[in-house]
C-alpha cells in the first residue's frame, strides 16, 4: 500500500507530469486505493515543490547566467529573458488580476501550465509569495478535480463518446 502511495506522490512531482499524469495513470492503473485518496495524495504531491520553486528557482538562474558551461549558461539566460518578456506582457495586460491569471494558468491542464510552471513565472515576475501560493494551490485543487473527473469517465458521461 505505501508503494502505491509514494508512486503517486512522486509521480506527481515531476515537472510537467504533475497531478495531470499522476491522477490518470493512479486510476489506470486501479491500484485499490480510493479516488478521493489519489485526489489528495497527488495534490500534496503537486504542491511540495512549490515553495522550492519559489524562493530558489530565480536565484539559480541568475547564478546559471554566471555559469562558465556555455549550454547551462545560455539556457539560464533564455529563462529568464522569456520569462521575464512573457511576464511583463501578462502584467501589463492583467493588472491586478495578475493572480487570477496565475490561478486560470494552473487550473486549466493542458500541457505547459501547472504548478512548477505557474510558481516559476511566480518567482520570475517577483510576485507576492502568499498571493502566488494562494492562486497555484486554488488551480491546482480545480486542476486535480478535471483531472479525477476525465480519469473516472465523468465528462465522457455527461458529454457521450
Amino acid at each position: 500500500m505505501v508503494w502505491k502511495i509514494l508512486l503517486v506522490l512522486l509521480i506527481s512531482m515531476v515537472p510537467l507530469v504533475e497531478l495531470r499524469g499522476a491522477i490518470p495513470i493512479a486510476v489506470g492503473m486501479d491500484l485499490g486505493l480510493p479516488e478521493w485518496a489519489v485526489l489528495v495524495i497527488a495534490l500534496i504531491g503537486n504542491l511540495i515543490p512549490v515553495p522550492i520553486i519559489f524562493f530558489f528557482a530565480r536565484k539559480v538562474l541568475e547564478w546559471g547566467k554566471k555559469a562558465k558551461w556555455k549550454p547551462f549558461k545560455n539556457f539560464c539566460i533564455f529563462c529568464l529573458e522569456k520569462g521575464e518578456k512573457a511576464g511583463n506582457k501578462l502584467l501589463k495586460k492583467a493588472k491586478s488580476g495578475v493572480y487570477f491569471a496565475l490561478f486560470l494558468f494552473v487550473a486549466i491542464p493542458i500541457p505547459g501550465t501547472g504548478a512548477w510552471t505557474g510558481t516559476l513565472a511566480a518567482s520570475i515576475l517577483n510576485l507576492d509569495f502568499k498571493k502566488s501560493i494562494i492562486a497555484i494551490m486554488s488551480g491546482v485543487v480545480v486542476a486535480g478535480l478535471i483531472m479525477l473527473l476525465v480519469s473516472l469517465g465523468v465528462f465522457k458521461v455527461i458529454f457521450g463518446g
